[in-house]
């Protein structure tokens, strides 16, 4: 097998891998997904605590609760981005170039936002939110035109 086949071979199992990653974090429940996600916020807020020192009469906890929702938000946007580049990179591989890796990138991460959001409705309090679905898209195509930008440069 030559080097660029093993490239793209690469490259797809990659995506597969990620895909993977985010259907798995989908199956968490609700109680178990967001327990997670409050461990990440304290994290980032004793981090930041360090740095900043954010002595503003809240506890802790209060902070967590005040701030998970956006770190939710945050790792829809963050997740989909790094699809968005590691479909675009997957494309770029297989050569499919240009307008046409964009569109195939854009439009299978919106499709994938969608069924995760689908598949969601049968986890344990767990639902579709549709604004994850545009939180989700936007992350993507933000994933995409990095990617788009980085390769005119290079």
């Amino acid at each position: 097998m030559n080097k660029n086949k093993i490239i793209i071979i690469f490259s797809w199992t990659v995506v597969l891998s990620w895909l993977v990653l985010i259907f798995y974090l989908s199956t968490q429940p609700a109680v178990e997904s967001d327990g997670l996600s409050k461990k990440v916020t304290k994290v980032i807020i004793e981090t930041i605590d360090r740095v900043v020192e954010l002595d503003n009469g809240k506890s802790g906890m209060d902070l967590v609760e005040k701030f998970n929702h956006i770190v939710r938000k945050y790792a829809h946007f963050t997740s989909y981005l790094v699809l968005g580049l590691l479909m675009m990179n997957g494309f770029r591989r297989s050569r499919v170039k240009g307008f046409r890796g964009f569109i195939f990138s854009f439009v299978f991460c919106i499709l994938y936002a969608i069924s995760d959001e689908v598949h969601q409705l049968f986890v344990p309090g767990r639902g579709v939110q549709v604004t994850d679905v545009l939180i989700d898209s936007i992350g993507a195509f933000v994933g995409i035109g990095i990617y788009g930008v980085v390769e005119k440069i290079v």
